[in-house]
């Protein structure tokens, strides 16, 4: 795909253009390392697809702005939509302040809008930078650290019919059932397939982690991702990622990292905002527990997204005024309209009962924050509570959790 201008082109990077884009990589997100030497076989599997902006009056053909773009398909309010994960977006210094992230970001909006994607997430450097492109925050993330110790109580709990067996890296086949049931409970989880598991789970920079998973009664009920930091003097277990099917099998995973306590002196791990982990502690205090911003969302194109979503078993109709300053085509009035299961969402020229702009229906639309909510923090504008009152019956709020890094 070429989208070209007077003086840009937005195209895809070739692949005699790997060390350039490295190059990039490493000034732009490990720039503490120094120049590092470009070694092909030391580079993680491309798993998405590299975008790259050229400036005719740049001296030299290298790019002035790279991405990277992931294509995935993700759970939202319980069906799968078209998806994007925007990453890499990086400005080497000598081209910066001339307005490139900019026509980046807005490029690849269009292209993929033009695949018919619905909605865009990323992890920000900044999010006060990409908020003010469109994005918002989609969920909060809780970060647990604790001492072995602390676990103790687990193994207690635990049926002795079920057991932890290691797998191989390539086990997605294995575990994604457990992931799948997992992330029912949960908005805007991706959908995983065997490459996705290996190369951006099953990863690590330094070395490869563990994958270990529990079975009871001939099927895995549980499993968790982790490596260890540190030394004798100070180990760390660091959980990458864990799943469950009911409290039980998390109970067990538990006990599995309490298990640890001659390998390691701490325990680390993230989880959703509405974990239960800490309502299974004796002692909750033990535990240091802190909230973080998690990944963000935005929705690429208003009208094909409202339509598709679903929505509870509610009539209701309501124009909404839409403001965004990077993709024209949603900025504007739209008329959503919900019946017996049936929506449709299309551009009205009718005045709007509500006002808000892409980054606030954004949440609102996968779940993350209610209208009233919005509302409150000055995110929407109303003419009447009957507005709202039709925003909270269409668009109710359901946990969302992101779990991925790319």
């Amino acid at each position: 795909m070429v989208i070209k201008t007077s003086m840009l082109e937005y195209r895809p990077i070739d692949d005699d253009e790997t060390e350039l884009f490295y190059e990039y990589m490493q000034y732009g997100f490990r720039p503490q390392n120094g120049p590092v030497e470009f070694d092909p076989d030391d580079i993680r599997r491309p798993v998405g697809q590299r975008r790259g902006l050229y400036d005719d009056t740049v001296e030299g053909s290298e790019p002035v702005s790279i991405c990277r773009h992931y294509i995935f398909d993700l759970e939202i309010r319980g069906n799968s939509h078209p998806g994007a994960g925007l990453t890499s977006v990086i400005t080497p210094p000598e081209y910066r302040r001339n307005g490139y992230i900019q026509r980046i970001l807005s490029e690849s909006l269009v292209e993929y809008d033009r695949q018919g994607r619905q909605f865009s997430i990323l992890r920000p450097f900044d999010y006060g930078f990409y908020r003010s492109f469109g994005w918002e925050t989609a969920n909060e993330v809780r970060n647990y650290e604790c001492p072995v110790e602390a676990l103790s109580f687990a193994p207690g709990k635990v049926d002795g019919a079920g057991e932890f067996r290691q797998l191989e890296l390539d086990s997605f086949d294995t575990v994604s059932p457990v992931y799948e049931a997992f992330s029912s409970n949960y908005s805007l989880t991706i959908e995983r397939d065997a490459e996705w598991w290996r190369h951006r789970v099953c990863y690590s920079r330094d070395a490869d982690p563990y994958v270990y998973a529990w079975f009871k009664d001939g099927a895995p009920q549980a499993y968790l991702v982790f490596r260890f930091t540190g030394d004798y003097h100070g180990r760390t277990m660091k959980v990458r990622e864990f799943a469950y099917t009911d409290t039980e099998a998390l109970t067990a995973v538990l006990a599995f990292c309490y298990n640890h306590d001659s390998q390691a002196d701490t325990v680390e791990f993230h989880a959703p905002d509405d974990s239960v982990f800490r309502d299974l502690l004796p002692a909750p205090d033990e535990v240091e527990c802190t909230l973080s911003t998690g990944p963000m969302v935005r929705i690429i194109d208003v009208e094909s997204t409202l339509s598709a979503l679903s929505y509870p078993d509610v009539d209701g109709e309501i124009v909404l005024s839409v403001a965004d300053d990077l993709a024209a085509w949603n900025d504007g009035a739209f008329r959503l309209s919900v019946s017996a299961g049936e929506s449709h969402c299309e551009p009205t020229d009718a005045a709007p009962a509500a006002t808000l702009d892409i980054a606030s229906l954004s949440q609102l639309a996968v779940g993350h924050r209610s209208a009233t909510d919005l509302a409150r923090a000055d995110r929407i504008e109303v003419g009447s509570e009957e507005a709202i009152g039709t925003l909270d019956r269409l668009f109710p709020t359901t946990p969302v959790y992101i779990r991925d890094r790319f």
